[in-house]
């Protein structure tokens, strides 16, 4: 179409080199579009995975502290004690039992707004916390709702013979089995001899570290019985933050592997072509000009290449996430995208593609125009 559209000889002639070049530079071009694709496709998944992580582990640890009685006595003046220096103690209780069929656990949670603030569901009823504190719902996890074994406002029929109704599917990341979540005045009721030692307890984060040291001194709780959860955040991050450096040197190889394919083709281009290159520097052309057109070649190649690899990347990692990891694992990530990725990674490939063709034009741009001639008069 470019070519068709030019009017200026010189131009007209640019167009049709590069679609004449195109068949010797394929090879080092698919290498391009297939490294930039994965990197793209693996970065979107590993990114996402990222803000799923983060927003899990502020979900799953929203509370500061969490304790653990040695037992229910030690529980019992926990339960007394606690109020008076915290903002909120979440019972953080479970039994286990078979629930359609398959053996899982049962949690129970207050009715506190740090569930309702930190737990997104991916499909609810519109009063669905309101439901659960009434004693009337229940909440599954998304493992259960993939595998067609409940939905939304499907009665399932819990241990002890009593019937909840599916208010709400929330995210269960890294679990194997399904999961459900109930009142705890449900719990308790309908299993009284459900273990009550662990507490999650919310307080201002500046608080947390008095907090824990009052418990040691002042309630004679066991250090060990007692888990700073914002420190387990950090550590956890900290973990996490080390894939990416992994991720990071894999891009790094893959886009060099892709970029010394480039390197080689053109410099074994950039002899064949000298014949061709000739008669224009015989009209006239200067080889500073011919040089740029070299580099203004390589990158248009370069730019196609790059806007073929963004949707195929994201077609990669919408596979990835959407189909592989919920065959594998029975939940799915969120897809998000990251376009400030694909430019940083379309500026490494630029600057592959930029240094693969210095040679080449610097061959061009100092060979003596006898040589040329020469080169073209041997070549008919």
């Amino acid at each position: 179409m470019t070519e068709r559209m030019s009017r200026a000889a010189l131009t007209q002639w640019f167009w049709a080199d590069t679609r004449l070049q195109v068949p010797g530079l394929s090879l080092a071009l698919m290498a391009l579009l297939l490294a930039l694709s994965a990197n793209i496709g693996v970065d979107t998944m590993v990114s996402s995975f990222r803000l799923t992580f983060l927003g899990w582990l502020d979900q799953r640890l929203a509370a500061e502290l969490c304790v653990t009685a040695k037992d229910e006595d030690e529980a019992k003046r926990l339960r007394e004690w606690l109020p008076r220096y915290s903002m909120a103690v979440l019972p953080i209780w479970s039994v286990e039992g078979n629930v359609l069929g398959q053996h899982l656990q049962i949690f129970g949670v207050a009715n506190d707004p740090t569930y309702r603030d930190h737990w997104p569901f991916i499909v609810a009823d519109r009063e669905a916390w309101d439901e659960v504190a009434s004693g009337e719902g229940a909440l599954i996890n998304e493992q259960m709702w993939r595998r067609g074994a409940a939905s939304l406002g499907k009665t399932i029929r819990m241990p002890g013979d009593w019937d909840a109704t599916v208010a709400g599917v929330y995210s269960d990341y890294g679990n194997p089995k399904g999961q459900v979540i109930i009142g705890i005045a449900s719990l308790v009721t309908h299993y009284p001899d459900v273990s009550k030692l662990r507490y999650g307890i919310r307080v201002p984060p500046e608080q947390a570290s008095s907090l824990s040291q009052r418990l040691v001194t002042e309630f004679g709780l066991a250090e060990t019985a007692i888990i700073d959860q914002a420190s387990l955040k950090r550590q956890s991050r900290a973990v996490f933050e080390q894939t990416f450096t992994a991720t990071g040197a894999l891009n790094v190889l893959t886009l060099a592997i892709a970029g010394f394919a480039m390197f080689s083709s053109l410099l074994t281009l950039s002899g064949i072509r000298l014949p061709q290159l000739a008669p224009l520097r015989a009209m006239g052309v200067r080889r500073r000009d011919l040089a740029l057109y070299e580099v203004v070649r390589t990158l248009a190649l370069w730019l196609a290449t790059f806007v073929a690899a963004i949707p195929v990347g994201l077609g990669l990692a919408w596979v990835l996430l959407a189909i592989v990891n919920v065959e594998a694992f029975g939940w799915r990530l969120p897809m998000t995208v990251f376009p400030l990725d694909w430019l940083w990674l379309g500026a490494v490939a630029l600057l592959a593609a930029i240094l693969s063709v210095l040679i080449p034009v610097r061959r061009l741009a100092t060979i003596n125009p006898a040589d040329l001639l020469r080169i073209f008069a041997d070549e008919r």
